[in-house]
């Protein structure tokens, strides 16, 4: 049975780019993760003092909030600003899904590791493959595949990448379950920051946005961290790792089915390039796993 759990989490996991764009028409994007992170750190202390885990010291937590500001609140932070401007879901998993790559390439500036001929291989075939997926549809006006929603995820891209770096530096023995409180705790910090800045906190209460929060809360937050404990605990990590260059196809497909949204040949060639350089780059380096 376990066998097929590391397929299941990325399918899981590409469809946290689903639920962003199912629920952005009916909430503003940092108002609606402020929500999400305050649920999320609810329901894990719940499950973290009913079962007793232990915590890490303060410097270990304050080393997993900065994490969590990286990871989860500017890179989310990001990619729901980007989706609620038009930014399609497949297209958004395309561009963070090259996060591997960037991982792989700063990690051996920052951190001392060997960045062999293919990582930059996979990185120019990665690249070459976003600008097909990009230039056929960029557009200058206030929404959709434009500049400013393109750059956006880029920055996205970097920050999951540094939080990414930061993590296998200075908090890489943290327990997961209450490492993850710590991670959204810094999360939080960001997106709520913007939100009391720029939004007003306003909800369009639809069945669409409801779902949205129960599966982004339940099933990303919740259920994908523990499936990737049992993942950890089986030690099939690195199978995930392998897979992770599917997420953009997924979300793809899913968005397809869901939301109309296509691609044209060109576009379809440039994700296929994407997937190359991904799996050039994962097939046989570390797993960089982040949670969603």
């Amino acid at each position: 049975m376990t066998r097929y759990f590391p397929a299941l989490f990325v399918v899981l996991w590409s469809t946290g780019f689903i639920g962003a764009r199912l629920g952005m028409p009916h909430a503003e994007p940092m108002s609606f993760l402020s929500v999400r992170f305050v649920l999320v750190i609810f329901l894990l202390l719940v499950m973290v003092l009913l079962a007793r885990a232990p915590w890490p010291g303060l410097r270990v937590g304050l080393h997993s909030m900065v994490v969590g500001f990286l990871l989860h609140g500017i890179y989310l932070g990001a990619v729901f600003w980007a989706i609620d401007r038009g930014l399609p879901a497949g297209i958004s998993a395309m561009i963070v899904g090259l996060q591997p790559l960037a991982v792989a390439v700063f990690a051996g500036f920052i951190l001392g590791e060997v960045i062999s001929r293919r990582h930059w291989l996979g990185l120019g075939t990665g690249v070459l493959g976003l600008v097909l997926v990009i230039a056929p549809k960029i557009e200058f006006g206030a929404v959709g595949i434009t500049p400013i929603n393109v750059l956006v995820l880029i920055g996205a891209t970097l920050a999951s990448t540094f939080g990414t770096i930061y993590q296998k530096k200075f908090a890489a023995n943290v327990p997961l379950r209450t490492g993850t409180i710590w991670q959204f705790a810094g999360a939080l910090i960001p997106v709520l920051i913007y939100a009391l800045l720029f939004e007003s906190f306003e909800f369009d209460w639809t069945g669409e946005l409801i779902f949205a929060f129960g599966w982004l809360v339940i099933v990303l937050s919740i259920i994908s961290i523990f499936l990737l404990m049992i993942l950890i605990r089986e030690g099939s990590v690195s199978k995930v790792s392998s897979l992770f260059y599917l997420v953009p196809a997924s979300t793809a497909i899913i968005a397809y089915f869901l939301f109309g949204e296509t691609l044209n040949w060109i576009q379809l060639v440039g994700m296929v390039l994407c997937a190359l350089g991904v799996r050039m780059v994962v097939a046989k380096g570390e797993p960089a796993i982040k949670q969603s």
